[in-house]
């Protein structure tokens, strides 16, 4: 039978929710019930096997898995290398975030809850996390930052319409931060009966560990794939686009302990990494703590979070999971910092060469390609992670 569970790597989370020197879960006293609730129960429910049965039934006869591994040759000769897109745009919904929201509902359902809070950027997340509520007949509320709601409004359309409250988040900079802060709030106070779905590989432990295994299908479908295709499982570079990092993380899951593939990381640079509208966090950041994990992020002097900016809602945040500062700390990652104008580049370049538009998101990941100095024996994966339509009310503005 497939599992989530394997391989053991290094880069392994520790007992107490650590990837070296990032991880743990700092969080509020009323907080800690619900928390400890999940680290308690989370692997052990995952091992279960009637649990694996139903999550890759449903990967496979819902999601449409095992996505395509497709090679790009118009883009493999524009770049001068080999370079193979993981198709998981073509999931249902659109996205990469329905493996993970499937997992979690599975958990939350085996918890007893009743209903599903979640927070949203792009608002992939929230579709899919409202398209699984109706799935198994839960109640769902996501919270979204009201400029998001604005620029990504057939998303939230879409969660609408699939029966989800969508809850606009008015404060701060109004985008995914703020959301994350409320569907917090949400969740500390309706501790009993609800399950807070978080999207990506942030916040306290078990969180960003549970994030990363159900993501991880991404990386092991690739290794299959990628041997299928070349008899080599390995590429020489995997890149993904890194907000709070959940596609990256599964991109990455199977590769973490193979020290001849690269990792590649493409953060959202904005309007310049020095223009004060920027989410390089990487470039800009230092270790703290956000949203209930140690971390890199964006902060002022005396510690208080800076607003991010980015033209892609779904990277429009501030820090990076713990996973991915430990990958950047320790020198396993490389992290590229990619503008707004090199990312719509990047957007439309893949859309009139392969015939796909990605997400904005995704086109960050592509831009990295410009900037790594590849050979043209190298092989490069890349994780297509989103679709574009959501964002073509914004490609429209560059026609």
């Amino acid at each position: 039978m497939q599992t989530t569970l394997e391989p053991k790597t290094s880069f392994e989370v520790s007992n107490k929710g650590f990837y070296g020197h990032f991880g743990g879960a700092f969080i509020p006293e009323m907080l800690y019930p619900n928390v400890e609730e999940l680290r308690q129960n989370y692997l052990k429910i995952i091992a279960d096997p009637a649990f694996q049965a139903e999550f890759w039934q449903l990967l496979e006869e819902y999601v449409g898995r095992p996505t395509p591994l497709f090679l790009a040759k118009r883009l493999s000769a524009h770049i001068g290398a080999t370079i193979y897109l993981k198709r998981e745009d073509l999931c249902h919904t659109g996205a990469h975030k329905i493996n993970n929201t499937i997992g979690q509902i599975l958990v939350a359902q085996r918890l007893g809850k009743q209903r599903i809070v979640a927070e949203t950027g792009a608002g992939q997340h929230g579709v899919a996390t409202a398209t699984v509520c109706a799935l198994m007949g839960l109640e769902c509320i996501v919270y979204m930052g009201s400029i998001d709601m604005e620029r990504q409004k057939p998303n939230v359309d879409r969660m609408r319409m699939l029966g989800a409250k969508v809850v606009p988040a008015t404060s701060g900079s109004q985008t995914l931060k703020d959301a994350t802060n409320e569907a917090m709030r949400h969740w500390i106070n309706n501790p009993i009966d609800t399950h807070y779905i978080i999207g990506s590989v942030v916040g306290p432990h078990p969180y960003p560990d549970m994030v990363a295994r159900f993501q991880s299908v991404i990386s092991e479908e690739v290794k299959k794939q990628l041997f299928a295709k070349t008899g080599n499982e390995n590429p020489d570079y995997v890149v993904a686009c890194v907000g709070g990092g959940s596609n990256a993380a599964g991109a990455f899951y199977h590769y973490l302990n193979e020290p001849t593939v690269r990792l590649v990381a493409a953060e959202a640079a904005g309007q310049g990494v020095s223009s004060g509208h920027s989410a390089a966090t990487t470039a800009l950041g230092k270790p703290g703590v956000l949203h209930g994990s140690r971390t890199i992020l964006m902060q002022t002097e005396d510690g208080q979070v800076t607003e991010p900016y980015s033209i892609s809602a779904g990277l429009d945040y501030p820090g990076i999971g713990p996973l991915h500062a430990h990958l950047f700390e320790s020198g396993r990652g490389d992290f590229y910092a990619i503008t707004d104008d090199e990312a719509l580049q990047a957007g439309f370049q893949l859309s009139k060469l392969e015939g796909i538009i990605p997400a904005l998101e995704t086109a960050h990941a592509l831009a990295a390609l410009e900037k790594m100095n590849l050979n043209a024996d190298d092989v490069v994966v890349v994780c297509l992670s989103g679709r574009g339509d959501k964002d073509l009310s914004t490609y429209s503005k560059f026609l």
